[in-house]
């Protein structure tokens, strides 16, 4: 029997080890210098002045809110097509999040899109059951897939109408907008780094920031509000058990170490998938847009324009290759639809590209063989069950 073709794996060395071990050995397991540097390092490499680690992409996203004193009842914009946890953060703040549509080629919100979004709260509209009326005052920018948002249009729109970034860069560690890296294009920025991320902690996120106010509030808050001189037992302001622990911290560090290899080698394996299913015409591969300047691969989600995509995934589930859809759309998740009511119709394009989603085993790691299996199933599902 085949052995399973995973859907990510992380890629940890002997160095990873080794350094998770010395942290453990001496003692020193929260609070330490590795949480320190870790932070330093993911700012000093996406060009940012601060950062800080945090237990999770999700805590990064909380605590910048929160560092922005999002209040209850606040618009802020999202898409839907992303991770759940781009707009959990919101409703943890009892702020109302405005779905946005998205571009059909990149599946990232657009200057047009976002404009569009914001005419509609100007104007008023029901979503779902909800009637929403306002000027929206954040917009949650999401890089979905490591694929950058075409930056200058999406600023220039919300420079006119006064609406604060937050760049949720979870997914696009090391991408480049036009030279520039993804995570500073906002106030501030999360990433994420999770097993399935380019590099992974296990669990954690760092928040990075140009923002010193922004950096001193999310250091106390994700330390149960501990006061800037960190004096022991003293809590200056409301906060949050966030902390990473010095093991997480250190595998981050040792993974930094080689970050630029780890994104050479996913670029290979995205660049063999895609001369691989070129010829195939019932598929649609992932557009990276000329200004990105550099692409930093999260997963590899192609498109079926034709086969039944969920009949295709169970044959290759069966077949021992491991894929999954990628995203099913937030408005349309239960609990939004309990919150919100029926949202659907809402986001045509979400609604339509979502449905043809499907992401193939990717990873730092993957062998050419473990790729060309992959296609050979898929193009076997899609002959006798697609």
């Amino acid at each position: 029997m085949r052995r399973m073709i995973p859907l990510s794996r992380p890629d940890i060395t002997e160095e990873d080890i080794e350094e998770v071990v010395e942290v453990l050995k001496s003692g020193r397991l929260s609070l330490g210098d590795h949480t320190r540097k870790f932070g330093e390092v993911v700012a000093q490499y996406v060009g940012a002045k601060y950062g800080w680690p945090v237990s999770s992409g999700t805590a990064a996203l909380h605590l910048i809110l929160e560092s922005l004193d999002v209040k209850e009842g606040d618009i802020v914009l999202v898409p839907s097509f992303t991770f759940i946890a781009s707009v959990n953060v919101i409703l943890m703040k009892k702020a109302i999040p405005v779905f946005v549509d998205v571009d059909r080629r990149t599946l990232n919100v657009s200057s047009e899109t976002l404009e569009d979004a914001i005419k509609r709260c100007l104007k008023g509209f029901k979503q779902g059951d909800v009637h929403i009326k306002g000027v929206p005052g954040f917009f949650m920018a999401v890089d979905v897939f490591g694929h950058p948002l075409d930056w200058d249009g999406v600023l220039e729109v919300c420079s006119r109408y006064g609406i604060t970034v937050i760049e949720d860069s979870c997914e696009a560690l090391g991408s480049e907008y036009k030279g520039k890296k993804t995570g500073t294009f906002g106030v501030a920025g999360a990433f994420a780094f999770y097993p399935n991320k380019q590099i992974t902690t296990g669990e954690g996120g760092v928040v990075v920031t140009d923002s010193e106010q922004i950096f001193t509030l999310v250091k106390s808050m994700s330390n149960q509000g501990r006061g800037e001189d960190e004096k022991w037992l003293y809590h200056v302001r409301f906060g949050y058990n966030y902390r990473i622990d010095e093991m997480s911290a250190a595998l981050g560090l040792s993974q930094m170490e080689r970050i630029d290899r780890i994104l050479e080698k996913r670029s290979e394996a995205a660049d063999r998938y895609s001369k691989m299913l070129k010829d195939l015409p019932w598929v649609q591969v992932p557009v990276v847009e000329e200004y990105v300047t550099r692409m930093s691969w999260f997963v590899y989600v192609i498109r079926l324009n034709g086969p039944d995509r969920d009949r295709v995934m169970k044959y290759m589930e069966e077949k021992g290759v491991q894929v999954r859809n990628y995203f099913h759309p937030v408005h349309l998740q239960p609990f939004y639809e309990k919150t919100f009511g029926n949202m659907r119709g809402l986001l045509p394009v979400t609604e339509e590209e979502s449905k043809k989603t499907l992401a193939l085993p990717f990873f730092t790691n993957i062998s050419p063989k473990e790729q060309e299996r992959v296609v050979e199933i898929l193009e076997e599902a899609v002959e006798r069950v697609g």
